[in-house]
Order: C-alpha cells, then structure tokens, then sequence
C-alpha cells in the first residue's frame, strides 16, 4: 500500500464505539439512537472544519444484537438472519445515520465536504481457533438469571462484566485484509470523509472455487481500526468509549487514571492483565499494534471529549516514547 499522500498528511482514523451512539436513560428506539448521533457527530464536524482529515470506523455491539433479537422474536414467521447479513445490515443503517447526521451537520456549518459510507469485507481465516472459543460481546447488558435464561433457550455463550453485567458473546476471529481497502483510500484521496469498517466488518473468506464465504461472527472493530490506520499510514488512531481514561485497576475500589502511557507500559499493563477482554483490552491491543508499525499516537477518550483529546488535553495518549 503507497502510504505517500502528496504532501498532506494521511488521514487520521476514528473508531466510535456502539454504545455511544445510544443513551441508557432512553429507550433504544431509533429516534433515539438518531437523536443521540446528532449531538455525537459535533466534535467530529468541528475536527474536520479546522482541517483534519478523517475516516470512521464504529462498533455495533449493541446495534447487532437487538437485529438479533428481532430475528430470533421473528423466527416462528421468517428464517433467522446469519450473523454476517447482522453485520451488513448495521453497517447500512448505522452508516446511513451517521453520514447525514455528520453531512446536516457541516451543512448546517456551510460546509459542503462529502461523507460517504462504504459496507465493508473483512477476510479472515475459517480455521480460526476464535470460532471454537466465543469472546466478542454484542447486544445489551442482562441480569446474570435473564441472561442465563436467554443462554438455555437460544444457546448463547455468556460474558460477566463486574460493573454492568452479562453479555452474549460470539466468535470474533482475527482481521486479515480489508476486502474495500483500495477503494476506501481512492476516497480518502479524494477528500471525503469516509465511514467503512462498521462493525469490524462482515467477517467472510474464500472458497477454493471464489465464492465468497460469510461467517457467523462478529470482528472486533478496534483491532480492524489498527489494521486500517496501519495501511493508511495514518498519523493518529483515536478510539472513542465510555470511560475518560484508560485505567490501572479498572475493577478496584479506586482505579487509576493514566493520561499518558508508552508502547511498552500498556503492553507490560495488558500483560498483567489490567485490561479486560470484553472492554479496553482490544483498545490496548489496537493501539501497541498500531504503534508497532507507525510512529504515530493512540488515543483513548470518551466522544465528547474528542476534540479536547486530539488537542492533548483529555483522555489517554499512548506512543513508542515519552
């Protein structure tokens, strides 16, 4: 991949998480879920009118299971939708809200800039040992007796979070190649704003006849958003959550905020197993592999504090060096 960009720099890569783009005190109608994009796309509208350049990626944890559960509520009438059609399907409609909430937004601003949405392959191994051993949470938060409910019924493998609860989790199989890759950059070449990667992407392989395979899974979008930013050669990887701050000790009375952290601390961190599997340990692994192979900086931040993030201000930076 030609990672020159003509003199400007490459474009930074954003990864939103799912769950900011709903509210847990309402319901998560898709009003709702619109109402709240709108106020969430405002700090990317105001990095992008100052001159930065960047490309989303977004997770859909919760997004892909409530399309699960419509389908499983739906299955005495019509044939249950495949994890990989999930996939495609929240890419589409949370694509669609956020390229015209982000697009109403600079036009409201006088900004005419393009935002496009690209639904995008991920091609990973079949063999993964990841499908004999499900880690990936998707859908809400249950009581651990609903939760265990729901497992004898549907089959689901569970998750217990100490704070929040118990998740289904579902195979999440490592990214190998962005299907789109060439086309997402021919776009970022160009100056558009593109959103692509929605989900971790729709996992798929291919057959010895070159038929294309999708599988039922779901890619983590933090470690596709690596992958992204490494063959862009882009300059920031900034990855949006729930908390202010990447902590040591998250589950302790008092955890410890860190602001600032080299390659080798959050590694040696992660080692000693600071940060869970279900929530900032794909951050972690996303931001040291990004720094592995780009000179750049990770962020970690909460939404709203984006732009206070990029400027140095808020949320976690990670680099190779202090």
């Amino acid at each position: 991949m030609d990672n020159e960009w003509s003199g400007a720099p490459a474009p930074s890569v954003l990864a939103i998480g799912g769950h900011s783009l709903l509210n847990p005190q309402l319901p998560p109608t898709v009003a709702n879920q619109f109402a709240v994009t709108r106020e969430a796309v405002k700090p990317i509208a105001d990095l992008i009118q100052r001159g930065d350049h960047l490309i989303l990626t977004h997770g859909n944890g919760p997004q892909v299971g409530f399309m699960q559960l419509r389908s499983e509520l739906a299955g005495d009438t019509l044939p249950e939708v495949p994890l990989d059609s999930l996939v495609a399907d929240t890419q589409g409609a949370m694509g669609y809200m956020i390229e015209s909430a982000l697009r109403a937004e600079l036009r409201h601003r006088g900004d005419q800039s393009h935002v496009v949405t690209i639904v995008t392959e991920v091609e990973v191994d079949p063999d993964d040992p990841a499908f004999h051993s499900p880690s990936k949470p998707i859908g809400r938060f249950y009581h651990p007796a609903e939760a265990e409910a729901l497992a004898g019924k549907h089959g689901w493998q569970l998750m217990e979070d100490p704070k929040r609860g118990v998740r289904r989790v579902v195979p999440s199989p490592r990214p190998l190649e962005i299907v789109q890759l060439p086309v997402i950059e021919h776009l970022c070449r160009l100056g558009i704003t593109v959103v692509c990667c929605g989900g971790g992407g729709i996992p798929v392989s291919k057959a010895a006849d070159g038929q294309i395979i999708g599988h039922e899974a779901v890619i983590d979008k933090d470690i596709v958003s690596m992958l992204l930013a490494v063959h862009l050669g882009s300059p920031l990887l900034i990855i949006t959550t729930s908390v202010d701050y990447v902590y040591r000790d998250f589950y302790a009375e008092i955890p410890q905020p860190l602001p600032e952290l080299t390659w080798a601390e959050a590694r040696s961190l992660a080692t000693d197993g600071h940060f869970p599997a279900g929530s900032m340990g794909p951050k972690i692994e996303a931001a040291t592999g990004y720094l592995a192979a780009i000179d750049g900086e990770a962020i970690i931040c909460r939404p709203e504090h984006l732009v206070d993030a990029v400027d140095g201000r808020a949320g976690t930076h990670i680099r190779r060096n202090p």
